[in-house]
């Protein structure tokens, strides 16, 4: 029983030791600011975790945007504030509370193409764009729709050279893959704000990461690792479970079965940023194409432009490496 005793202790003192360590080695190397509709599907939870416990990337916002009006995840018409209970939410379960700046987003979408919806989100992206005092990369990662980036660059073009939006977003283009059995036309994302989406893609020089619907599709978490390699690693972990267990619960009152598996569509937005290479810093295990921005009409569906700048579109995701980083930081922090 001794030696037992003994051998946990050193266990324990030498994961704190390699926690510790980690946060000696590893040092932030980009910003980022965090936009996502964090009251609607529970996947922006999971990558809010995961962006906090990569210490490569320096968190320099948090915003809670709006969803789509009407949507079954919260009907209100304050979806944006709700948005921000449930970041301050997570952060008090994660012992964090004002640890980082949160920020709320509009609550509305935008009502035409060139007239911001001024909201501190908004403004936020453009104070940490504007910085002159730091070098580091800026990256607005954004699994919403494109409300707060969209209204930023109304408010500032300049922001256009001084970041780049890495956005989880946008139907399938029919080069690159096919759409998903009873697919609808406007992708969820995109559908959010499409006149956002509109100035981005169509009006802005703004550098786009894009992962579209056939990508974000990639990144299933199943039920049984849900339940042994995050439902069991603390508060933390309980918390996120029980946010997919009960919309499996809800689901089923209307006779909707999803399976055994969820799909964790906004965690490639730390994929691309805290999970970079080491030298030659890029996602270097996914793989993207270059392609002309396309125009998106007003229908949210893409129009060929033969004048539109590059863009990445990235159509193969490491989800290995997006998924063990994050259980095995899970299981370090123990929070």
């Amino acid at each position: 029983m001794k030696n037992k005793i003994i051998l946990a202790f050193c266990l324990l003192v030498s994961a704190i030791s390699q926690a510790q360590l980690s946060k000696d080695l590893v040092k932030p190397r980009m910003r980022v600011i965090v936009d996502n509709d964090f009251g609607g599907d529970p996947d922006g939870l999971f990558q809010l975790v995961h962006q906090i416990l990569s210490p490569s990337a320096e968190i320099r916002g948090i915003i809670g945007s709006h969803l789509k009006p009407g949507d079954p995840f919260d009907p209100s018409s304050e979806s944006a504030t709700n948005a921000v209970k449930k970041v301050k939410e997570l952060l008090a379960v994660m012992k964090l509370q004002n640890s980082f700046p949160v920020y709320e987003g509009s609550n509305l979408q935008l009502k035409d193409l060139k007239t911001p919806n001024i909201s501190e989100g908004a403004k936020a992206i453009v104070k940490e764009a504007m910085r002159t005092d730091v070098k580091t990369p800026l990256y607005v990662v954004c699994g919403a729709g494109l409300t707060e980036i969209a209204s930023a660059y109304l408010m500032e073009p300049k922001i256009a050279d001084r970041l780049t939006l890495v956005w989880i977003g946008g139907p399938e283009y029919a080069d690159l893959a096919s759409p998903p059995p009873g697919y609808t036309l406007l992708e969820y994302n995109l559908g959010i704000d499409i006149k956002a989406g509109q100035v981005i893609f169509n009006d802005s020089k703004i550098p786009i990461w894009q992962v579209p619907r056939n990508a974000y599709r990639q990144t299933l978490l199943s039920y049984s690792e849900l339940l042994l390699k995050v439902k069991s690693t603390g508060k933390t972990g309980e918390y996120l479970s029980e946010k997919i267990e009960s919309l499996m619960k809800r689901v089923q009152q209307f006779d909707l079965h999803i399976g055994e598996t969820y799909i964790m569509g906004d965690s490639p937005l730390v994929l691309l940023t805290a999970l970079q290479s080491s030298f030659e810093s890029d996602p270097s295990s996914s793989f993207y194409v270059l392609k002309p921005s396309p125009s998106i009409n007003a229908q949210g569906l893409y129009e060929t432009n033969h004048n539109g700048r590059n863009i990445r579109v990235y159509n193969q995701l490491d989800t290995r490496l997006m998924f063990e980083d994050f259980f095995a930081k899970l299981q370090l922090s123990k929070i």
